[in-house]
């Protein structure tokens, strides 16, 4: 998986296409991402003995990787990545700009 924590993306399928995030967690073994604002679920929470107060609370979910799209550093449109070697350094290029992705 190409993406990393903390990366600008674009979600490019489903019922949040269009709308753009920052990634907040990953979970590379199932190729999933945490988009911060996306995919975002009410859960019901029963009242535990006298510590906490039932409620609804908003959680996110996570979003398979293959729905998003790194966001160009320069346009911020969805674009791919390749992996350019430099000096023995792995560092990734948006194919769009060609500019370098932190």
């Amino acid at each position: 998986m190409k993406l990393k924590k903390g990366d600008k993306v674009v979600v490019i399928t489903g019922k949040s296409r269009g709308t753009s995030g920052t990634i907040t967690r990953t979970l590379p073994k199932e190729n999933r991402v945490f988009i911060d604002g996306v995919n975002v679920v009410k859960r019901h929470r029963r009242p535990t003995a006298q510590s906490r107060k039932g409620q609804i609370v908003e959680k996110p979910m996570s979003i398979d990787a293959s729905n998003v799209m790194l966001a160009d550093p320069q346009g911020g449109k969805p674009t791919r990545i390749r992996i350019v070697r430099k000096d023995g350094a792995r560092e990734r290029v948006a194919t769009k700009s060609g500019s370098a992705i932190k």
